[in-house]
């Protein structure tokens, strides 16, 4: 096991809940949205990860420019729709449940999301 896989283990207690990463600013005990869907994301990002390798190996063998960046925009596109799926997992569960328990714990979710938000339109 890694020491990410363990640590972020290390913040599942037995009844499912977690506690958000030191320094995320956030002090919410809520389960992971995209707990359910985990392996999927990870299986995603492993053809991502061997995606890159062949851009690796397309640059080594000196592809054609175009080629190779229509392979950096296929990667991209990729990972934008991981980050959209782990975005809605979350809204459908962290953020539901939150507004669920009090319209001010909702308020709070909603600007995280929104900052979240703000900082992947930045690209």
């Amino acid at each position: 096991m890694t020491a990410l896989a363990a640590a972020a283990m290390a913040d599942v207690s037995p009844a499912g809940d977690c506690i958000p990463p030191p320094g995320t600013g956030s002090t919410r005990r809520t389960a992971r949205g995209y707990a359910s869907g985990k392996d999927d994301y990870l299986r995603r990002l492993r053809k991502v990860e061997g995606q890159v390798r062949g851009l690796q190996k397309m640059i080594q063998a000196d592809a054609w420019c175009p080629d190779v960046v229509i392979q950096v925009a296929s990667v991209t596109r990729a990972l934008q729709e991981v980050s959209v799926g782990l975005l809605t997992d979350h809204m459908r569960h962290c953020m539901m449940q939150a507004a669920h328990r009090s319209p001010a714990e909702g308020d709070q979710v909603l600007a995280e999301a929104a900052s979240t938000i703000r900082q992947v339109i930045r690209l």
